[in-house]
Formats: structure tokens, C-alpha cells, sequence
């Protein structure tokens, strides 16, 4: 269709490419690798309120959906002071011609109908130069408490329309939210919408809590606690907040645990007579395999998505760099080889990039690499940054970032993975330390 076809030449003008087997044989599949490109123009009127109950949400629902495309970068939303025609109806015909008159090239149209407590809403995408619908009309139904989820879901269909890749915005980020001075910070798990919207409180501030982790479903969340007095990996369901910790050796201090693809087993690293190496252990029976057996630190594990490789961190080599080994442990290969300290290592839910922080002549930065080590690019730099996290489609990284002096504060931060678009989410405190979540269900 002509508006993917208008889209992927901007992406070729700005030094961007899609990959001539995708784009011949099914839905393109853009892939940003340089550049800055001029974002595709879009309108998004209110939605039309097919009842009086509806008229707020309408607009409201609009509104979430023009953020999200948007706040990727790639989309421009064009002013509704510029509109030359109005959407009063679902089912009334376009007026192309007003739309391509200032420029828009896609044209979003919704409905919302709120009965009770359900709400319906559905939508199409128009490529208004070509003239015509792109893709089939959808519809959502939820209720009125759920209305931002269905705003979300509406943002991810026209986004993989238009781009040929799977959204992020129907997706939760588990986080620490810290209160208090520096020198007296208060942390709790927090949970929010990928936006910063809805957050919720899932622990107290009574002990000091590390590395909340999603599980591949996004059910249950993975932490390390202190409230024992040593760190400890507890489990954590979210739709009830209950809890439980992991089988546990007196004495030994746990942390830094991710769950395997298939959320049976959990990976950690597990300090014990000075030692720390990496442990992996089954959620249902208890059992413990150690995966490094090294007189060195080897923590931050993350597992490749088909389960076959584990990514981790070690000071073996006297600084701290990236190693792969197989999932069952074994011989560890050192893939990063650049200047510096290398932590914090995740792999991509694509399988061709791993995400890492840096520390180099004084400042930090989020980089990411292929899983063989080559093609490092840093996407930032500050002060101190660390932690990053993928979005669900592996388009996006969300970190921490922190300021610097007594009254510094730590934030989270998103950026494309070509280093574009970086931005602040937006949180009622401090917060850091986040982990996305896959796509809702």
C-alpha cells in the first residue's frame, strides 16, 4: 500500500533500509540503523462518542494514542488547527483530498461507546495519499478502568500497520521508586504503564529492595530483598502482591536473578566464601546447578531469547567485561573488547543485540552490541546511567539515569537503539533499576 511504500522511502532518504526479501514477501520490516529521519505526518481527530456517556473518553483515548505514536520519534501529529475536515461520523467516507491538503499521510478514525461500566472503541488506519483503509477495521472491548490499555492497544496496531513491526505500548515496566535524601534513600517495587502512567505499589520501604525482574508472561516479578539482613530472591505475583522466596543457603548472599525464557528456572549469582558465581535454579523442585566455577565476580546474568546462551559480567580478566556461555555453563567466550568496564548485560528479545552499561574515562554510557561483541555503539552519556531494559519489539531501552551531587536523584530514561529519541518517563519519585514487560495479554 502506498502509504507503507511513502514511509519506507523516507526511512531509505534518511539513510535507513528495509531488507528487499521482507518488503517482496510480506509486511515490511523497517530497521533504523543511522540517521535522523523526518517523522511520517499523522492526524488523529477526537474520536467520535456514539453516546453521551462517551464524549470525555473519546477524546481522551485519542489522545493516549497520538502520545504513544508520537513519543516514538518516527510519527508527527499534525494540529487539529491545520484540519479541514471533521470526523463526526465512523462510517462517513473520507475526504482524502482535505487530509492530503495539509499533509497528512495517515489518518487515524475511531468510535467509543461506554455502557456502564464496558467500553467499547474501534478505529481504522487510512493511507490517505493512496486513498484508501490500511488493514481492516478493529475492534476493542474492555471496561471504563481499562480505558488506557485499549488506547495503548489501538497505538499498536496502527504502528505495526505502518511500520510492519509489533508495538510496545500495551507493556508494564516494574521499577524502584526511591524517596528521601541520598544519603537515606527509602526503595519500593513500583509498578506502571510503559508511559509512567497507573503506577502502583507493590512492596513497602521498610527494606532496602534491588533488581525486580518480569517473567517472560509478565505474571510475576522476580527481586532481591535485604530484609533478612542478607540479600535474598523472592518471587512476586502481581496480580496479588503475594510473595515467596527462593530456596536459600544460610549465610550466602543471592542476588541478580532474571528467569529463564521458559520462566521454570531462575539464574542468579550466589556469594559464598568470598566467591561469587553464577547459580541456576529450578522455581518448582529447589534444585541448584552451578554454572562458573571462577575466583572472580560473576553476576548480571541474562539469557539469550531461545534459552541456548547466557550473557553475564565478570572481573576475571582484572575489569569488568562481558562474557557468553552456553546455558548449561561450560567455557565462556569475552565478547566485549573495548576500553573501559562493561555490566549490566541483557539480551535483546530479538536475539541480535545485547544491551550493556559503560563506564569510560569518567562517564557512563548505554550501548549495545552484536552477540559476538562487534558493532558496539554507545546511545548515551552522563554522569551515571546503568540497568538498561528492552522493550517488548527490542526498538527501545529504558535505563536509569542519576544526577549528580548531594541532591542528585535517580530517573528513568528511554532512547531508539540508534541513539535516537532519548527522553525522561515521567514518575511521582525517583526511580530506577526498570524491567519492561512483554506485551499484555
Amino acid at each position: 500500500m502506498r502509504l507503507i511504500g511513502t514511509f519506507m522511502m523516507m526511512l531509505v532518504a534518511a539513510g535507513l533500509f528495509v531488507t528487499p526479501a521482507q518488503a517482496q514477501n510480506g509486511p515490511l520490516r523497517i530497521e533504523i540503523t543511522d540517521g535522523v529521519m523526518e517523522p511520517l505526518p499523522y492526524a488523529v481527530p477526537d474520536f467520535v462518542p456514539e453516546n453521551g456517556a462517551a464524549s470525555q473518553m473519546a477524546v481522551n483515548i485519542a489522545r493516549v494514542v497520538a502520545a504513544d505514536l508520537s513519543g516514538t520519534g518516527l510519527f508527527r501529529e499534525i494540529g487539529k488547527e491545520a484540519y479541514i475536515s471533521q470526523i463526526t461520523s465512523f462510517s462517513s467516507p473520507v475526504e482524502f483530498a482535505d487530509w492530503r491538503a495539509i499533509n497528512a499521510q495517515a489518518l487515524i478514525t475511531g468510535a467509543v461507546a461506554v455502557e456502564g461500566d464496558n467500553v467499547t472503541v474501534k478505529f481504522r488506519v487510512w493511507d490517505v495519499f493512496g486513498g484508501q483503509e490500511l488493514g481492516n477495521g478493529l475492534q476493542f472491548a474492555g471496561t471504563t478502568g481499562g480505558w488506557r490499555r485499549m488506547a495503548h492497544k489501538v497505538a499498536d496496531e496502527v504502528y505495526s500497520r505502518i511500520t510492519g513491526e509489533s508495538g510496545y505500548f500495551d507493556s508494564r515496566v516494574v521499577f524502584v521508586s526511591e524517596t528521601g535524601p541520598k544519603d537515606d534513600r527509602r526503595k519500593r517495587l513500583a509498578i506502571m504503564d510503559y508511559d509512567g502512567a497507573n503506577v502502583q505499589y507493590l512492596t513497602d520501604s521498610t527494606s532496602l529492595v534491588l533488581a525486580p525482574r518480569f517473567s517472560p508472561t509478565g505474571d510475576r516479578v522476580l527481586y532481591t530483598s535485604f530484609e533478612s539482613g542478607f540479600p535474598r530472591i523472592y518471587i512476586l505475583d502481581v496480580a496479588n502482591v503475594g510473595r515467596r522466596g527462593l530456596q536459600s543457603r544460610e549465610g550466602t548472599m543471592s542476588f541478580a536473578p532474571r528467569f529463564s525464557p521458559d520462566g521454570q528456572r531462575v539464574v542468579f549469582s550466589l556469594e559464598t566464601g568470598g566467591n561469587t558465581d553464577i547459580y541456576l535454579i529450578d522455581i518448582s523442585t529447589g534444585a541448584e546447578t552451578r554454572l562458573t566455577r571462577a575466583p572472580s565476580i560473576e553476576t548480571a546474568p541474562s539469557y539469550s531469547p531461545d534459552g541456548s546462551q547466557i550473557v553475564f559480567e565478570s572481573d576475571r580478566s582484572g575489569s569488568r567485561q562481558l562474557y557468553v556461555m552456553p546455558a548449561t555453563g561450560g567455557e565462556a567466550q569475552r565478547i566485549s573488547q573495548g576500553s573501559g568496564n562493561y555490566g549490566t548485560p541483557v539480551w535483546s528479545p530479538r536475539g541480535d543485540l545485547i544491551a550493556f552499561t559503560k563506564q569510560s574515562k569518567g562517564r557512563f554510557h548505554i550501548g549495545v552490541m552484536k552477540t559476538d561483541g562487534s558493532a558496539e555503539r554507545l546511545l548515551t552519556a552522563s554522569f551515571l546511567e546503568e540497568g538498561p531494559t528492552w522493550s517488548p519489539n527490542g526498538r527501545v531501552i529504558m535505563f536509569t539515569r542519576e544526577t549528580q551531587g548531594a541532591q542528585g536523584q535517580a530517573s528513568l530514561y528511554t532512547v531508539d537503539i540508534t541513539g535516537r529519541n532519548l527522553k525522561q518517563v515521567r514518575t511521582p519519585d525517583g526511580a530506577s533499576d526498570p524491567s519492561w514487560s512483554p506485551l499484555q495479554k
